[in-house]
């Protein structure tokens, strides 16, 4: 694929964790006592890190200490098209794939994040949308943990005549049956202040001004915090809870989440295996008596077994 911005590689970056860091995420999102002790205890004997954690890499970089969000953000510009405001960006989607399993710690590693360009597309007055290839790679022996492709929205700062981009390739859930599975995840007035500890420090999910001057009246929470909510809700469901048992995982971003409102996670079984006995499992996130939140959900699962909900 051509076009403006595409193949444009960003300047590496270290990235670096600890087991904290690892504890930290998986009780963020949602890993639960005793069944989960592997992901929230570091003594455990298959302590393991969830497998989704990369995905906060791109924020966090080595950094132990909060940081300036906006001033990291202000990322190097893209030849070829016009600088954008990361002030005004929302996530659009997220898809990652699991191709080795990360060490517990980075320490005696040299991890790095490796992004270029995959697509600039101008949608006219809406924005534009920015999709991205993120690799987390072993800079030592060159292979590649995760990669990660992702597409930012950038709000009101379209029509500078690029391509509109191709169209986009939808997974719905089943019509015609009810879900598998059901997940509750409440979430309260703290929620995204807890997550923005593992790296992603957006004022817009911690003080209301933000929010307010972007439309939304206030905070709201991290779209990661529903995608890894997501993902841990399948991976447990169908996957056992074991890392290795969840291959790919992706969603897209449909609707703000409000701090204290309840998330409904409905998971289908879509019956597709692939040749390592993956199987297809669709999803939606939904606020309770609101909007869908999470769309196009699909992930590749072994599945293991299934959890009955508690409601």
């Amino acid at each position: 694929m051509s076009g403006p911005g595409v193949g444009f590689e960003f300047p590496t970056f270290p990235v670096s964790w600890m087991k904290r860091d690892l504890l930290l995420f998986a009780a963020s999102i949602g890993a639960t006592y005793p069944d989960e002790l592997h992901f929230l205890y570091e003594l455990n004997p298959k302590f393991a890190a969830f497998p989704t954690y990369p995905i906060i890499l791109p924020f966090k970089h080595t950094d132990q200490e909060v940081i300036d969000f906006y001033a990291r953000s202000n990322s190097t510009p893209i030849k070829g098209v016009p600088k954008f405001d990361t002030k005004n960006v929302l996530d659009g989607e997220r898809k990652i794939e699991f191709l080795k399993p990360i060490p517990v710690t980075s320490e005696g590693r040299n991890f790095e994040i490796r992004s270029k360009v995959l697509g600039v597309y101008d949608k006219g007055k809406p924005g534009t949308v920015v999709e991205t290839e993120q690799r987390l790679v072993d800079k030592d022996t060159g292979e590649t943990y995760t990669r990660a492709v992702g597409s930012g929205f950038y709000v009101g700062q379209g029509g500078w005549g690029g391509p509109k981009g191709p169209k986009t390739v939808n997974y719905p859930p089943p019509s015609n049956r009810a879900p598998d599975a059901t997940k509750i995840t409440q979430t309260t007035l703290e929620t995204a202040l807890l997550y923005r500890l593992n790296g992603d420090y957006n004022p817009l999910h911690a003080t209301p001004e933000p929010g307010i001057k972007m439309g939304f009246g206030g905070p709201i929470i991290h779209g990661l915090f529903s995608w890894n909510t997501a993902a841990h809700a399948v991976l447990q469901t169908f996957g056992g809870s074991d890392p290795a048992n969840l291959k790919e995982f992706q969603a897209r971003f449909a609707a703000p989440v409000k701090p204290g409102d309840k998330l409904i996670t409905e998971m289908w079984k879509a019956g597709n295996k692939d040749r390592e006995g993956y199987e297809e499992v669709r999803f939606i996130v939904r606020v309770e008596g609101g909007k869908t939140v999470l769309t196009n959900g699909r992930a590749m699962v072994k599945v293991v077994g299934k959890r009955e909900s508690k409601l």
